[in-house]
C-alpha cells in the first residue's frame, strides 16, 4: 500500500502542500475553515507524517520512558497508570520498560529509552546500590527523575512517600486499638523503600512503647505467599504479636490468609496492616486496614519536575539542586483493625 503523502491531503483538499504543514504542525495560523478540511481529509486518506523527521527539526520527541521493579505489583501499575494519563492529556507518550527486580535488566532499558531519544525518564530503582551506575548514565544523558524508590545520583529529583510517617501513623492506629506486641513483615533491605520502612518501624514503635515481638522483622519479598509464609514463622515462636504491620498490600493478604488457615481471628487474635490500599484490599476477609498512597499526585509532580529540567537547553539541567518531594498517606481503616479488649 502506498504512503499517503503530504502532497496528496493537499490535493485532495486544494491547498499547497506547505498550507497542509503549517495547519498539522501548527507553525503558522491558517484560516479556521481550511484548517478544518485538512484535518479531516488527513484523517480520511491516512496521513500520519513523519514523526522522526519532526522529531529531530523540533529536538523532542513527545516520549517519557518509564522503567519500574514489577509491573505485576498493582502499586507501580497505579503509578504507571496515573503517568501515562497525565501525559496522554498533554498529548504526549508513555515507553513502559519492566526491570523484573533485575539492575541488568533496569541498565539495558535505561541505555535502550535514551537511545530512542526520549524527552526524560521516570525510574523506580530497583536496587540501593547496583542501580547508581546506570541511573547516573542515564540523568547525564536526559532528564531523570526518581519515583517512589530512589538512589544517592547527584542531581536527580525524587517524589515518593513519607515511609517514617506513613509507618508512624499504623503503629499509632494499632497502639489506640490494643496492640501491644508489634511486627513487621517487608522485603529484603535492597532498596530505599524497604530500608526506609524497617527504620520506621523500629523508631515509631520505640516512640509509642510498643514492643517488637522477638524476630519480629521478617524479611521476605513484596509478594502474597512471602506474607503467609512470615506469618507461619511468626507464629511458630512462643511469644507472639497481636499485630503485625506489612510493608505492603500484598504481603498483607498473604499474612490474612496464613492467619485464616492457622485458624487465628483477625482482628480479635491479630490485627494486620499494609500499605498502599490496591484495589484487592477491599476483597479480601476481613478487609484490609492500610495506607493510601496519593499515586496520581505523585505521577504528576515526577512529570512536573522533568519539564523543569527538560526546559533547560544549555546542558546545565544536571547541575541543579536535586528536589525531594515526600507526600504523607491517607489512613484507610477497614476490617482487619479493631479495638482489642
Amino acid at each position: 500500500m502506498r504512503t499517503v503523502t503530504l502532497a496528496d491531503v493537499a490535493d485532495a483538499v486544494g491547498v499547497s502542500p506547505s498550507t497542509v504543514s503549517r495547519v498539522l504542525t501548527s507553525s503558522r495560523p491558517v484560516a479556521p475553515e481550511i484548517a478544518t478540511r485538512v484535518r479531516e481529509a488527513a484523517t480520511r486518506l491516512g496521513y500520519s507524517g513523519n514523526g522522526i523527521a519532526r522529531a529531530l527539526r523540533r529536538r523532542r520527541t513527545d516520549t517519557v520512558g518509564m522503567v519500574v521493579p514489577s509491573i505485576l505489583n498493582p502499586f507501580f501499575t497505579s503509578l504507571v497508570d496515573g503517568l501515562e494519563r497525565t501525559l496522554h492529556d498533554e498529548g504526549k507518550q508513555l515507553l513502559l520498560c519492566d526491570s523484573r527486580q533485575d539492575p541488568d535488566v533496569e541498565a539495558e532499558h535505561l541505555r535502550a529509552l535514551v537511545e530512542r531519544h526520549v524527552d526524560g525518564v521516570v525510574v523506580s530503582p530497583c536496587d540501593d546500590v547496583a542501580s547508581i551506575p546506570a541511573v547516573a548514565r542515564t540523568a547525564a544523558a536526559v532528564p531523570l527523575v526518581q519515583l517512589d524508590r530512589r538512589v544517592e545520583v547527584d542531581g536527580t529529583d525524587w517524589v515518593g512517600l513519607d515511609d517514617h510517617r506513613a509507618l508512624g501513623m499504623l503503629l499509632e492506629h494499632l497502639r489506640d486499638r490494643g496492640a501491644r506486641v508489634v511486627a513487621f513483615v517487608t522485603s529484603e533491605m535492597t532498596n530505599s523503600s524497604t530500608v526506609d520502612r524497617a527504620r520506621g518501624f523500629r523508631e515509631n514503635a520505640a516512640l509509642l512503647g510498643l514492643q517488637v515481638a522477638p524476630d519480629g522483622i521478617v524479611l521476605g519479598e513484596f509478594s502474597v505467599a512471602s506474607g503467609e509464609a512470615a506469618v507461619r514463622t511468626l507464629f511458630a515462636r512462643p511469644q507472639r504479636p497481636d499485630a503485625i504491620v506489612c510493608a505492603d498490600d500484598l504481603i498483607a493478604i498473604g499474612a490474612l490468609r496464613a492467619c485464616h488457615d492457622l485458624g487465628l481471628r483477625v482482628p480479635e487474635e491479630v490485627q494486620v496492616t499494609g500499605i498502599d490500599d490496591i484495589e484487592f484490599a477491599t476483597y479480601v476477609s476481613p478487609t484490609l486496614t492500610t495506607l493510601a498512597q496519593p499515586t496520581a499526585r505523585m505521577a504528576a509532580e515526577a512529570l512536573r519536575l522533568l519539564g523543569l529540567r527538560a526546559a533547560i537547553s544549555d546542558g546545565s539541567a544536571h547541575a541543579i539542586e536535586a528536589t525531594r518531594l515526600a507526600f504523607s498517606p491517607r489512613l484507610v481503616e477497614r476490617e482487619s483493625t479493631r479495638s482489642l479488649p
